[in-house]
């Protein structure tokens, strides 16, 4: 398994004009949408599924959703840039928890034949950026996916899975769907993700009220998902990590932007509120800590991006074990080898 880092800056975009563009052609809404509190019996309930679902709709119905999609734009082309690394087409594809097609958008109909857009917001289905491919629009839940077997060449999730309680399972039903020799590439957030609105929010609590609660999220860690890749039944895994960094004007303008992105916590154990005085402080503290130059404030976004494979017989394999000709001991003398050729030369 490979693992990369790279590190991004951005800067907070200003508004964007215009009501987004109907996506082009056929349309049909199917529902494969958990029932409220349903859950896998082996998952942790960590998050509530409900709150989030009205969360992303609320965000969907905004005047100017646009004003909130810079990130999820971002992290969208950088996901179909890989689907166009692969040197492929994909007739059937899968993009799970779409959101407003941030995927599609950048992908063409030489690539994708037909996209299936899968969320649990059926504003977002409704209001879906524009695209050459031809799209199906499905409402179903990341935890119960309403497809048969074998079914898509390509499956691609781009900032859904961290609020999926039963990660494990969702992984096996992306395996699942996918044919043999097919390909899942997801982005998700992880890690040290909004650690400065973190430690903001716990300082400014505990120093005003004696104690904190979680106000962000918890997120996986990037060591453990080649292992839920491979547990999954997925193999020839990557999984490689970017830090996008974007400026706010202050700790509220992130507030309001998580909300308009519908990425607000919604995890069970969260305080439903925070008094004046805390949120003040907080602010106060995000400023005196990480406070640039110019006046802005950071956040961080800390990305995971992992591809596995459905296996196929035609897919490379490593030889078996005691097959090798030659040891690591006699590579060593590759150098002096090539050497002495060249004098002899």
């Amino acid at each position: 398994m490979l693992r990369l880092t790279r590190v991004w800056l951005l800067w907070r975009r200003p508004p964007a004009a215009g009501v987004p563009a109907k996506n082009l052609g056929l349309r049909k809404v199917a529902s494969g949408v958990s029932p409220p509190g349903s859950a896998s019996p082996r998952a942790l309930n960590i998050f509530d599924r409900d709150l989030k679902r009205k969360q992303k709709n609320w965000a969907a119905r905004q005047p100017e959703p646009r004003k909130f999609d810079y990130l999820k734009e971002e992290v969208g082309s950088r996901i179909a840039d890989r689907v166009y690394d692969i040197a492929r087409d994909f007739p059937l594809a899968l993009d799970l928890g779409c959101g407003r097609g941030y995927i599609a958008q950048h992908l063409n109909k030489e690539t994708v034949g037909k996209f299936f857009q899968a969320d649990i917001a059926e504003n977002a289905l409704k209001n879906t950026l524009e695209t050459e491919i031809p799209t199906v629009s499905v409402l179903a839940d990341e935890e119960f996916l309403p497809f048969r077997e074998n079914t898509f060449d390509l499956v691609v999730s781009s900032l859904s899975l961290h609020w999926v309680n039963d990660l494990p399972r969702a992984l096996e039903q992306i395996h699942y769907v996918l044919k043999p020799d097919g390909v899942f590439l997801g982005a998700m957030f992880g890690g040290d993700t909004l650690y400065e609105l973190r430690c903001s929010l716990q300082l400014a609590e505990t120093e005003r009220e004696g104690g904190f609660s979680p106000h962000v999220s918890p997120f996986t860690a990037v060591n453990d998902l080649g292992h839920l890749l491979g547990r999954a039944g997925f193999n020839t895994l990557t999984v490689d990590t970017d830090e996008i960094q974007v400026n706010y004007p202050g700790m509220f303008e992130l507030m309001e932007d998580l909300q308009g992105m519908g990425e607000s916590n919604c995890a069970w154990n969260r305080k439903a509120l925070l008094h004046r005085n805390t949120m003040l402080a907080a602010a106060a503290v995000y400023g005196e800590m990480y406070r640039n130059e110019d006046g802005s404030v950071p956040a961080t976004y800390q990305i995971y991006y992992m591809i596995g494979w459905k296996y196929h017989d035609s897919q490379a394999r490593p030889a078996e074990r005691g097959s090798a000709t030659v040891s690591f001991g006699e590579l060593g003398k590759i150098n002096s080898l090539m050497s002495q050729e060249k004098k002899s030369q």
